[in-house]
C-alpha cells in the first residue's frame, strides 16, 4: 500500500539518527520489528515524486502505476526461498529540490525504507540520490537525462557513487533524435535556444557536454541568449534576438510554464518559426491541449509510447496494454513517464528477487549492479552503461499532431532506435 507521512530534514546517517533516537524514542523497539522475527518479513520501498508544482505532468501517472505495483507485490516477492511482504510509501517533492531533500530523508531515517527510488529531472532525482548516497540506502532512478544526473551530483568518471544507480537516456541521445527530425525538414539551420537557470538547462546549454558542439559539428547555428530564471514572465529579449537572427529552429529544456509563455509572446510578437522542439515541456497530451490550436506541430523526444515494442518483465503486459490501461482507468491519453514509473519497480522488483541477502544495503547495492533485465522501457543493464552508475535507455523523436476531433504524439524519426517504428511524417508549423 502507500501512504504520506510528514517529513524531517537533516545531514545525519541513518546509523547515527536511529543511535541518537534510542534515548527519547517512546517505543525504540518499533523501529526494528518484523526484520528478524516476523514470519513474513517486510521490505519497504519509499517513492519521491513531483504531485504538485509546475512538474506535476511527471507524476500523472502516479496513482495508475503505485495502485497496479501494490495488486501485484500484493502476494509478496520471493528472496532464498522467503516470502516479502512489499510496502511501497509515496511521497510528494512538491516540484521543489528541497522538498525531495527533505521528503527523502524522512524516508530513510524515520520510515528506515530498504530501498529508494525516484524519478522526474534532477529537481527530483538528484536530491533524493544524494540523501540515499549520504546515508548508504540503495537508490533507483530515472527520467533524467543522465549528464545532469551524474555531472550535476559531482560524479567523478571512473568513480562515481556507491549506493545510487540511474537508468534513462543522454543528452547525446536526444540531440541525435532531434538532429536526424530536423535534418528532415529543409529548414535554414538557425536555431534559437531556451536553457534555463537550473539543472537541465545548464546541462543542455553547456558549451563543451551540450548542444552547442554537436549542432555546430552538424551545420547549425545555435544562438543562446544565456539562462533565463525558471518561471520567468517575459521572453521578449530572447523572441527578438531570435528574430533578428532568423531562427526558423527553436529548442531549449523548459517547464511548462515557461514554455506557455513563450509560445503566447511569440504569437503576440510575430516571431513563427517552423520547427520548435522543446524538451520536458512538450511531452505531456496536458500541456499540448492547454495550448489549443498552437499546440498541433509542436516536437518533442520521446521516451516511451504505445507504440515501444517492449513488455513488462512484472505482468507481461506490452507497452500498448500499459498505455490503454492508463487510458481506461483515468479516461485521460498516455503519458510517457508512465512507462518508466512501471520500469522502477520491475527493477527493484528484480533487485528484490536476486540479493543474496535483503537485510544487507550492501547486498542490495550489489544486486541492483548487477542488474541484466529487459523492461516495459526496454534493456536495463548498468555493465553497459556510458558512465558508472548508469544505462541508458533507447529515445526517439516525435510530433504533435491533429488526429480527427484529438491530438496525438506521432513519431516521426526513429534513426538510432529502428526497432521503434515511426507512426507520422514531420510537418512544418503554419
Amino acid at each position: 500500500m502507500t501512504k504520506i507521512i510528514k517529513s524531517v530534514s537533516g545531514n545525519v546517517t541513518r546509523r547515527k539518527f536511529i543511535t541518537a533516537s534510542a534515548g527519547i524514542l517512546a517505543a525504540p523497539a518499533i523501529l526494528n520489528i518484523t526484520k528478524a522475527y516476523a514470519d513474513n518479513p517486510t521490505l519497504k520501498i519509499g517513492h519521491v515524486s513531483p504531485r504538485t508544482g509546475p512538474l506535476a505532468g511527471f507524476a500523472e501517472a502516479d496513482d495508475y502505476v503505485l495502485e497496479a505495483i501494490t495488486k501485484t507485490f500484493a502476494a509478496g516477492l520471493e528472496n532464498n526461498g522467503k516470502t516479502w511482504n512489499v510496502e511501497i510509501i509515496s511521497k510528494d517533492s512538491q516540484s521543489n529540490p528541497n522538498r525531495a531533500a527533505e521528503v527523502a530523508a524522512d524516508l530513510i531515517l524515520r520510515d528506515e525504507v530498504d530501498i529508494i527510488v525516484a524519478a522526474s529531472t534532477p529537481d527530483t532525482v538528484n536530491p533524493v540520490s544524494d540523501q540515499a548516497e549520504i546515508n548508504e540506502v540503495p537508490c533507483i532512478t530515472t527520467d533524467c537525462p543522465w549528464q545532469p544526473y551524474f555531472f550535476g551530483r559531482n560524479g567523478v568518471p571512473g568513480e562515481g557513487f556507491n549506493s545510487t544507480y540511474h537508468f534513462f537516456w543522454g543528452l547525446e541521445d536526444v540531440i541525435g533524435a532531434f538532429l536526424s527530425m530536423w535534418d528532415k525538414s529543409g529548414v535554414a539551420k538557425k536555431v534559437g535556444g531556451l536553457f534555463p537557470n537550473d539543472a537541465d538547462g545548464n546541462a543542455w546549454g553547456d558549451k563543451e557536454l551540450g548542444l552547442p558542439k554537436p549542432l555546430a559539428a552538424s551545420g547549425y547555428d545555435l544562438l543562446d541568449p544565456g539562462r533565463y530564471q525558471p518561471l520567468s514572465d517575459d521572453f521578449s529579449n530572447q523572441i527578438a534576438a531570435f528574430k533578428e537572427a532568423g531562427c526558423e529552429i527553436v529548442t531549449g529544456n523548459m517547464i511548462p510554464p515557461d514554455f506557455a509563455t513563450f509560445w503566447a509572446q511569440s504569437a503576440q510578437q510575430g516571431f513563427n518559426p517552423k520547427v520548435v522542439t522543446i524538451g520536458k515541456a512538450l511531452l505531456f497530451p496536458s500541456v499540448i491541449e492547454s495550448l489549443g490550436d498552437r499546440g498541433d506541430g509542436l516536437t518533442s523526444e520521446v521516451w516511451w509510447s504505445p507504440n515501444h515494442p517492449f513488455e513488462s518483465s512484472l505482468t507481461g503486459a506490452s507497452a500498448k496494454e500499459l498505455a490503454d490501461g492508463f487510458t481506461a482507468a483515468t479516461g485521460r491519453p498516455w503519458t510517457q513517464p508512465t512507462g518508466f514509473k512501471h520500469a522502477l519497480f520491475e527493477v527493484a522488483a528484480d533487485v528484490i528477487k536476486r540479493a543474496d541477502d535483503l537485510e544487507d544495503p550492501e547486498a542490495i547495492v550489489a544486486a541492483i549492479a548487477s542488474t541484466n533485465l529487459r523492461t516495459i522501457v526496454g534493456k536495463v543493464n548498468w555493465a553497459d552503461g556510458p558512465m558508472n552508475n548508469v544505462t541508458k535507455t533507447p529515445l526517439v523523436a516525435g510530433q504533435w499532431q491533429k488526429d480527427g476531433d484529438s491530438i496525438d504524439l506521432k513519431i516521426v524519426s526513429n534513426f538510432a532506435e529502428p526497432s521503434i517504428p515511426t507512426t507520422g511524417e514531420l510537418k512544418l508549423l503554419s
